[in-house]
């Protein structure tokens, strides 16, 4: 497989699958950093395949799809993709949006006690920990980024494309359905009520920022 060739060629360590089911076997016996999901797996497709690692593991995943369709890049982000890459794709780009995705994963070593309070909810920017009420909420490499990046900036509007700069290295406009789906699954596991978020605002024809509680 050329793509194979080309990322050990750049230093990755790779191990292929040929169908979703053989994916879900190597993700539960090797554990890898990273996983490359193409969606039109035989069997399992990619989505599915997704679905099913996240929810046990928040391991990075891309998603590879051939047609940038809407439907099918929402319906890959809200499976539980970090990101996603259209088909075709040059193997330098495809290294390029792995190692951002593992710099989210790895993180950085932030300030000691770097701690921001939003009511019962706790982002503990030192450890990369979320909590609210004392009790550790678990969140994907790229929805923990999003939150610490909107946290350093309360009360801020942040645009999509600052958002698509600070958290997934890149600005392209395009990949604006990166930030909404991310913020929606974010919004789902942050929010006391998701449909009436009261911390992550939307900013119509902006973005978003995080609020305080009222």
């Amino acid at each position: 497989m050329a793509i194979e060739l080309a990322l050990t060629r750049q230093g990755h360590r790779v191990t292929t699958a040929a169908t979703g089911e053989e994916g879900l076997e190597l993700w539960q016996t090797q554990r890898p950093e990273l996983v490359v999901l193409d969606v039109m797996l035989p069997g399992l497709d990619g989505f599915e395949v997704c679905r099913r690692i996240r929810r046990t593991d928040q391991v990075p995943i891309i998603l590879l799809t051939a047609r940038s369709d809407d439907i099918d890049v929402v319906v890959g982000l809200e499976s539980g993709a970090d990101d996603y890459v259209v088909k075709p794709v040059q193997p330098r780009v495809l290294d390029a949006r792995i190692r951002a995705v593992l710099r989210r994963h790895g993180g950085s070593v932030p300030d000691q006690a770097d701690v921001a309070v939003f009511g019962d909810l706790s982002v503990d920017r030192s450890a990369m920990i979320v909590s609210r009420a004392g009790v550790p909420i678990s969140l994907t490499p790229t929805e923990l980024k999003l939150l610490v990046e909107l946290s350093r900036r309360p009360g801020q509007a942040l645009s999509r494309q600052q958002l698509l700069r600070l958290v997934w290295d890149h600005d392209y406009l395009g990949d604006s359905r990166l930030v909404d789906a991310c913020v929606q699954r974010l919004r789902a596991k942050v929010e006391l009520v998701p449909g009436d978020p009261q911390l992550i605002r939307t900013v119509r024809g902006i973005g978003y920022r995080l609020d305080p509680p009222r």
